[in-house]
């Protein structure tokens, strides 16, 4: 694999709920271009902590970063690069091919893949329960809350 600037990879998060915010969030402020999609109606439960929100509001800001809706991916790819992470409707990704990430991440926590695949970016992460390493992506990780992980 090639060397990357951090500054100019773009990193594509599925989901845009608590768990998904909180990786946006970390990306966002290590140098990454962050760019999330969602459905078009979230069912957030810690909507405070939620890139989510910006579907309904237009924007969410949280720990001084500032997610926007985006209606196209041309226009995530200009709040991306304004410094924003943008938050497109895009459950099945049908944007993908056009934003190009160099990593997928699928965040929704849905408890089974709801279609993630290892040739969707060069690196694929399932967040979560229902995904298996190798098969559907390159690397999983656990989400299960407590001292026994």
């Amino acid at each position: 694999m090639s060397i990357y600037k951090i500054n100019n990879t773009k990193i594509l998060i599925r989901g845009a709920g608590d768990i998904a915010s909180g990786i946006a969030y970390r990306l966002f402020i290590s140098g990454f271009k962050v760019i999330m999609t969602e459905t078009e109606h979230p069912t957030s439960i810690r909507r405070r902590v939620c890139f989510s929100e910006a579907i309904y509001d237009g924007e969410k800001e949280i720990e001084g970063v500032k997610a926007i809706f985006s209606k196209d991916p041309e226009m995530a790819l200009l709040a991306a690069e304004e410094g924003k992470i943008p938050v497109l409707i895009d459950p099945e990704l049908k944007y993908l091919t056009y934003i190009k990430p160099l990593a997928l991440v699928d965040a929704i926590v849905a408890k089974k893949n709801l279609g993630t695949k290892m040739e969707m970016a060069d690196i694929v992460i399932g967040v979560g329960p229902g995904f298996e390493a190798g098969k559907d992506c390159h690397a999983v990780i656990e989400t299960k809350r407590g001292h026994n992980l």
